[in-house]
């Protein structure tokens, strides 16, 4: 059974390994990961927004719109912030990880090698992906997170 398991979970990593960069109209994988808080989170269906910070200075921007919002904004907007920590050097863990506990919200930590394979990116901007109720990408945006992050969370006209 042990064998079979690691059949299919060798299967399954290749064929997300090939699957590209998330664009509109693709189902938006599953993802397991940890908190700021070292507690785990596994995505699932009903998260309306996915933001994504690749580098510290929109992280940091993210975090400071996030910090003024109530603690449960994400979760009444039913989204997910993820930030890029893979790479981060011991030294910088050891700064960034006690300041990022302090903020209120949930910060999901991208620590993975090939976390954010998928994810498009363009420098000093946040990705959001929008996901309609069954997953799938519906538009994905580039926005200054001192700028435009605000825009992201205002109801659609």
């Amino acid at each position: 059974m042990k064998t079979i398991t690691a059949l299919l979970f060798a299967l399954v990593a290749g064929v997300s390994a090939f699957a590209g960069v998330y664009q509109v109209g693709d189902t938006f994988e599953t993802f397991t990961t940890k908190d700021q808080h070292d507690k785990a989170y596994t995505h699932e269906r009903g998260t309306r927004l996915v933001i994504v910070a690749f580098a510290m200075s929109p992280g940091k921007a993210a975090n400071a719109f996030y910090a003024k919002q109530p603690a449960d904004f994400l979760g009444r907007h039913h989204a997910v912030f993820i930030s890029n920590i893979h790479g981060m050097p011991g030294i910088g863990r050891a700064f960034a990880l006690p300041k990022m506990r302090k903020y209120p919200h949930r910060i999901l930590l991208a620590d993975a090698e090939h976390f954010l394979d998928r994810y498009p990116t363009q420098e000093d901007k946040l990705t959001v992906l929008s996901l309609d109720e069954a997953g799938r990408i519906t538009a994905i945006r580039f926005v200054d997170p001192a700028k435009e992050l605000g825009s992201v969370f205002a109801p659609a006209k």
